[in-house]
């Protein structure tokens, strides 16, 4: 059976370019027998659900049933077997590296260069043959630092799936709250799943009886770990979250992890990447082989009832000290014009003005301006200064949506524990430590005369010395201090990905229709 006709068996266009043709056996051995690299292989297969794939996509029970001791190939079927194993190891090594759906499907647009992909298949057969079939599965695992310490929070919410301390409902809270020194019936369980998730270091010697300090800072690290006011009192909030089962912890991230091996790891020294429900932004560098994290810092991000942030990959090219703000001709139709037909003193007062298709300027708010603006002809834009929206430093990637990373006049906002409050641009909260990394290749720029620079009241414009990658991202599952993180479904897009995933698909050594992506 030559290649064309095994992948109109199995209907996968999305992974041609994956699947190769059989040259030898790879699974048997001299006898036509499994190896032992058979049985290493049906041994990932079956323990796909580690890294959030299922078995039954690979038929793994399948696979492992023609191994169990006594059973042997026959003569004339131990070829197509090897063919068929061989299929449906190169689809879970695929789908390993790169996931099942199109990131296009889930409304993000990843397209910038990227770390070159492994030939998958090639791989395995030269694994296989040199006696180290682990080293195809080391070139299919996703390189993101954070992949395996994920993979390893999977598991242990997996092993976490059927503790008993979920499998009863606490009883309500005294007054809605539970505070220092307070007495609960539910104290015993609450001390059992902050121990069973790594909370509570140790385990009470016996039942509690009040709600006493070790308690409380189990309390306050959950808190921590999920996006939650660390105040160390057990309210609603909380509790919910505690409620949560470990297999729903699992399913989540799972997700996140599927939403690694969608995501292209910059080839780039350096690179940024925006975690969206997270609310953070992260500096990293290759180094030495790998990629480890160089800072972190909180940011604002769209708000996730009307500008939501996209999800995208670009390049950040240069830094505006000072920015105009160019208010974008939506804002400026929906809101700003509106404002200035109730108050046309608002122009001024917000340091605005109205800049024409020749690039001159008026500040006189008449009903024609504003028809101008309405129709295009004119726009608004807001001088540099203290109130300007974008503050006293804009990072640009040059993109169609017109995003960009900027600082804020609105300071006090990084405090708040959910901080979706933007247009759909990103606010940073630590804009000199950004400067002075990106501009790390030009000595002349010290944080002294970053900080100079800001504070001028004229724009001045600076090219970066090497273009530096910005993904922004979208994972409600992150790891720190090698702690798992985990963070609401802002925009709904957790759903999404699971409705995606939850679609029919069929083993892959059958000859059924697989659903993929491209």
């Amino acid at each position: 059976m030559n290649a064309a006709v095994r992948l109109a068996a199995v209907g996968v266009l999305w992974l041609a370019p994956w699947l190769s043709a059989q040259a030898q056996a790879l699974w048997l051995d001299a006898q036509g027998q499994p190896n032992a690299a058979a049985h290493e292989a049906v041994r990932w297969l079956t323990q796909a659900e580690r890294d959030g794939l299922r078995p039954a996509d690979y038929d793994a029970a399948r696979w492992a049933r023609s191994l169990e001791p006594g059973q042997r190939l026959p003569a004339d079927g131990a070829a197509a077997w090897d063919a068929a194993l061989t299929r449906a190891v190169e689809r879970y090594l695929h789908e390993l590296r790169h996931g099942r759906v199109p990131p296009s499907q889930l409304g993000a647009r990843y397209d910038s260069a990227s770390l070159p992909a492994p030939e998958l298949p090639a791989q395995l057969r030269a694994a296989v043959q040199g006696g180290r079939p682990a080293d195809a599965l080391r070139a299919a695992t996703p390189p993101w630092p954070q992949y395996p310490a994920l993979r390893d929070a999977l598991v242990h919410h997996q092993q976490l799936a059927d503790h008993p301390a979920w499998r009863t409902p606490v009883p309500a809270l005294p007054g809605h709250k539970l505070q220092g020194g307070q007495r609960w019936a539910g104290l015993a369980t609450l001390a059992a799943r902050l121990h069973a998730l790594g909370d509570l270091g140790a385990a009470p010697a016996t039942e509690p009886d009040t709600f006493d300090p070790a308690l409380q800072d189990a309390v306050k690290a959950f808190q921590e770990r999920h996006g939650l006011s660390a105040d160390g009192v057990l309210g609603k909030a909380t509790l919910e979250a505690l409620d949560v089962p470990p297999a729903a912890r699992a399913r989540q991230i799972a997700l996140a992890l599927e939403r690694l091996r969608l995501t292209p790891l910059p080839a780039a020294a350096r690179f940024v990447t925006v975690n969206v429900p997270e609310f953070m932004l992260r500096a990293w560098e290759h180094e030495a082989g790998a990629v480890h994290e160089a800072f972190a810092m909180r940011v604002i991000v769209g708000k996730a009832v009307s500008t939501r942030t996209p999800l995208f990959d670009e390049d950040m090219l240069r830094i505006e000290f000072n920015p105009y703000w160019n208010i974008p001709p939506s804002i400026a139709r929906g809101e700003t014009v509106p404002k200035l037909r109730a108050n046309p003193g608002y122009l001024a007062a917000q340091g605005m003005e109205f800049v024409g298709p020749g690039g001159q300027t008026s500040s006189a708010v008449t009903p024609e301006m504003l028809d101008a603006v309405q129709a295009g002809q004119w726009r608004v834009r807001q001088r540099p200064g203290r109130l300007n929206a974008l503050g006293d430093i804009k990072f640009v990637l040059p993109n169609s949506q017109n995003i960009y990373l900027h600082h804020t006049p609105s300071v006090s906002l990084f405090s708040r524990e959910r901080r979706d409050f933007s247009h759909g641009c990103i606010r940073i909260e630590e804009p000199v430590a950004l400067a002075q990394w990106v501009l790390a290749g030009d000595a002349a720029w010290t944080e002294a005369r970053i900080r100079q620079t800001m504070g001028q009241p004229r724009p001045v414009t600076v090219a970066l010395p090497t273009p530096v990658p910005v993904l922004i991202v979208y994972r409600t599952v992150s790891v720190r201090g090698g702690r798992v993180h985990f963070a609401p479904d802002l925009y709904r897009q957790d759903a999404l990905l699971e409705r995606a995933l939850a679609q029919p698909r069929h083993p892959a050594s059958g000859a059924g229709t697989v659903r993929g992506g491209s």
